[in-house]
């Protein structure tokens, strides 16, 4: 497998220097929405605002790392002018937050067969000017070239293919995220509504 990547000449170096980036950010972004997969803190916080207990509420989030919770403390904390606002403001430096990474993914996704592509025309280049200076007289030498170039095309795709399906499943992950996170702010705006009609009656 070594030898084959040598084999694809030194635009390989690029190719696998991008590989090594989209496999760093992967884990990192599985890791992460790994740990925002429980929401049971969730429901105990919309309890507690129900119930009128926003000191509580607030002890959760300063426990708990999670992007939701992070919005429902920004809207007690708004309260009561600017609890819609505050949880929106929250709710697109947490969705930010999520997409962090993936530009990066994004990037490697369409320069990786680009950059295969480069080595595909190198290495061609570089048989044609044997060809020029020799003839068909030395045919190994030319098909290396063409080698080099095929290699190149493979690993350039191989990396954006590979590096496309985790893309696509961040980017559902976040919607699924967002959308979650707008019904929880939605459920805790309704309880902060009930809690304040309570107090005027």
């Amino acid at each position: 497998m070594v030898d084959v990547l040598v084999s694809g000449g030194w635009m390989m170096i690029p190719i696998m220097g991008c590989s090594l980036i989209a496999v760093t950010v992967v884990f990192e972004r599985l890791f992460f929405f790994r740990t925002i997969q429980d929401v049971s803190h969730i429901n105990d916080m919309i309890n507690l605002i129900r119930q009128e207990k926003l000191s509580d509420a607030l002890a959760i989030n300063e426990q708990v790392s999670h992007p939701t919770l992070r919005v429902l403390a920004a809207g007690i904390l708004g309260q009561p002018d600017h609890t819609a606002k505050a949880m929106e403001t929250a709710g697109i430096e947490e969705i930010t937050t999520m997409r962090r990474g993936l530009p990066i993914l994004d990037t490697i996704i369409t320069l990786a067969p680009l950059l295969g592509l480069l080595g595909t025309i190198i290495g061609m280049i570089d048989s044609f000017a044997i060809m020029s200076e020799s003839g068909i007289g030395q045919p190994h030498a030319v098909t290396g070239g063409i080698a080099e170039a095929l290699i190149c095309t493979a690993a350039g795709i191989g990396v954006a293919v590979v590096t496309l399906v985790p893309y696509n499943y961040f980017l559902a992950r976040i919607e699924w995220a967002t959308t979650a996170m707008e019904q929880w702010a939605t459920k805790a705006e309704m309880a902060f509504e009930k809690a304040a009609t309570r107090k005027d009656t």
